[in-house]
């Protein structure tokens, strides 16, 4: 058994594997949070800088708790970097903005602008059944919102990846741990994209990234070709767990109506030819159907 390494810093406490050299963050600002539980190997800070002004740093390089096995600190630095031109290419109202990032000496930093709200699949505080049935988790918090307002998050949701679309982009990796609402504004943001690919591929893993709860069967099928199709796959998964039963689709557990259901549907059916060919034109069907 490995005893972690325990490293505090500004009265925040976390552990890691190994000792590692955080001076650089000393000049952004004070570290108010930690977020040391993802299995990407990133280790995440909430910063306050000396104007006031919160950011969020994510970051890679050290040797994290929680990482998966398969991962180490130099792929996680290189994931890291890969991402940085994605998140320039896909800016928008609703993904969280990054402005600065910078290599250290042992790894590379991304600094963000902090936004407010909860993560919707805040696994770390709130996992399953807990998500799904504790009073303080913010997705049984979201899931008692009006359903107004709940189309209305799906329908910012389906904004972005519409410009994910137009810009020949596909989404990897995209669950309702990318997502974080602002109870008080009433707004969803979108964070997390760091695994979305540039033009269509072919599943060459099997099994790739991301939760199986939002996964099209191709992202389970070697040599499956992974686009499109396979986004619009994800956003009716998405408005399943934002407005339905989650994996339970049945038209008892929905709470949009019949002729949204009818469209949502769809869009997850596991032939790939019956689905609609792109999420533009499953946000089209979509407002219609809301229209009624």
């Amino acid at each position: 058994m490995v005893h972690p390494v325990i490293i505090k810093i500004d009265g925040v406490t976390f552990g890691l594997k190994e000792k590692h050299d955080f001076s650089w963050l000393i000049p952004l600002g004070t570290v108010f949070r930690v977020f040391d539980q993802q299995d990407s190997g990133n280790l995440s800070f909430g910063i306050v800088r000396a104007d006031g002004r919160k950011q969020f740093v994510k970051y890679a390089g050290a040797s994290t708790i929680h990482a998966n096995t398969t991962g180490n600190p130099a792929a996680a630095v290189q994931q890291l970097q890969s991402a940085v031109s994605i998140y320039e290419d896909l800016a928008h109202d609703s993904l969280i903005q990054l402005t600065n990032h910078f290599a250290t000496d042992e790894g590379y930093a991304c600094v963000f602008d902090w936004v407010e709200g909860e993560c919707l699949h805040s696994h770390w505080s709130f996992p399953p059944p807990a998500k799904y049935e504790d009073p303080r988790s913010p997705y049984v918090q979201f899931r008692k919102l009006p359903v107004e307002m709940r189309i209305q998050a799906m329908e910012r949701i389906l904004d972005f990846h519409i410009e994910v679309e137009r810009k020949a982009y596909v989404a990897v990796d995209f669950y309702d741990g990318s997502l974080i609402y602002d109870f008080t504004a009433a707004e969803i943001h979108i964070c997390d994209i760091d695994l979305y690919h540039k033009g269509a591929f072919v599943n060459t893993m099997g099994r790739m990234w991301g939760s199986s709860r939002f996964m099209s069967p191709e992202e389970f099928q070697l040599g499956a070709p992974i686009d499109t199709i396979t986004n619009v796959f994800n956003m009716g998964a998405m408005a399943f767990a934002l407005l339905g039963g989650e994996l339970d689709r049945s038209r008892e557990r929905w709470d949009a109506g019949q002729a949204l259901y009818e469209v949502v549907t769809r869009a997850v059916n596991p032939d790939r030819s019956l689905r609609y060919n792109a999420v533009a034109e499953f946000a089209l069907a979509w407002r219609e159907a809301v229209a009624q």
